[in-house]
């Protein structure tokens, strides 16, 4: 049977003892509409409560909530139950700490989530079997620095890791240190062919999206896109760090930080780049068009957001799509390069050894033979 998760927006009004009478009635009669309350999460700073429910359907969900109590959903998603405990460090009740009638959990669902992705500046590197190795060696010691700082391994590829922590100071102590430790062990040992990019933001697992914390993600994810090589986090993540730390302000030295306005840009910027990068025809014009923005308002945005001029942000985007594509073998060399937008096999092959340090064809033999 499906497992779901709901998200209820409460009333100012509301503490955890009411969430834990209203779950109790919900187990009262669960078994009516073939449900089963696995456990929940409260909020009393943010007001939200979160029910982890097995049940056949989000029908069932909302019928058995409106005839226990009245209070239904606002939002209700399919999860993975081996995803939510990743993230959320539990999937069922924890027990009672105290000796009461009522299982009063006030957890919030809130995490702090932090990517850090391994990008490749150079294929020169030994080639590609020795790549993957060094960087498959360095996994067992970003898994134990995020375990010592009490977070956990969502999801994990060799130059990829997607983390979640209850803590914000944790999340960001822990990617300073990550930072030091994979420069130390694998981007000098790589000779510097690696930058590591880390990127941090916050928030609750269910929102519009049909995804688990799939904004936080998202965010994390574009935070560290656009890292030139500092930790990035967003004006969340500061303001929550700054508040546990009684003010202390991050290191602006090491951790770079966005503000609400960078962070809309960079949305806009990156939605819109994701549904025209492969267009053959796009070009500044409309970029900045779309955007909003002058070309001299954009390339002026654009440098101080990305540290890219606009130019060279699409060539990058699309060169990194090509590198995944090749890796993959998803086509030929003129298949990939028309896919990522452009029209001539020499400018593709031109622009792919710019960025790479390898012609395209002399990367992708290691990977046909």
């Amino acid at each position: 049977m499906p497992i779901f998760m709901d998200r209820h927006d409460v009333s100012a009004d509301v503490n955890a003892e009411h969430v834990a009478q209203l779950h109790t009635e919900d187990l009262k009669i669960q078994h009516l509409f073939g449900c089963k309350g696995m456990t929940y999460w409260f909020d009393g700073a943010r007001k939200t409560a979160f029910c982890l429910i097995e049940a056949p359907n989000k029908e069932a969900i909302q019928k058995m909530h409106d005839q226990a109590h009245g209070d239904v959903p606002h939002m209700i998603i399919e999860v993975d139950s081996t995803v939510v405990e990743s993230f959320l460090g539990r999937i069922e009740d924890p027990k009672k700490s105290r000796n009461t009638e009522l299982n009063i959990i006030n957890d919030p669902a809130f995490r702090t989530i932090m990517l850090i992705k391994l990008e490749q500046l150079s294929l020169k590197f030994s080639g590609f079997d020795t790549r993957t190795a060094a960087l498959q060696a360095s996994g067992n010691s970003i898994v134990n620095t995020i375990s010592d700082y009490k977070g956990r391994v969502v999801n994990q590829k060799p130059d990829y890791f997607l983390t979640s922590f209850d803590s914000v100071t944790n999340a960001v102590s822990c990617a300073i240190e990550m930072k030091t430790i994979i420069q130390r062990d694998l981007v000098n040992e790589m000779e510097g062919t690696l930058k590591v990019k880390i990127g941090l933001s916050a928030g609750v697992p269910v929102t519009e999206k049909a995804g688990l914390f799939e904004d936080t993600i998202r965010l994390a994810d574009r935070l560290c896109d656009v890292s030139n090589g500092q930790i990035v986090v967003s004006s969340e993540v500061k303001d929550l760090y700054e508040s546990e730390n009684l003010n202390v302000s991050i290191n602006k030295e090491l951790v770079h930080t966005f503000s609400p306005n960078d962070e809309y840009f960079l949305n806009a910027l990156m939605d819109y780049t994701e549904s025209e990068w492969s267009n053959t025809s796009l070009n500044i014009t409309e970029f900045s068009k779309r955007l909003g923005y002058s070309k001299s308002q954009l390339y002026r945005k654009m440098i101080a957001t990305t540290g890219k001029s606009p130019n060279k942000f699409i060539k990058d985007y699309r060169m990194h799509k090509a590198l995944k594509l090749l890796n993959k073998q998803s086509g030929n060399i003129s298949e990939i390069a028309f896919e990522t937008g452009f029209n001539s096999l020499a400018y593709f092959s031109k622009c792919f050894q710019e960025s790479f340090g390898i012609l395209p064809s002399k990367y992708i033999r290691p990977h046909s033979a």
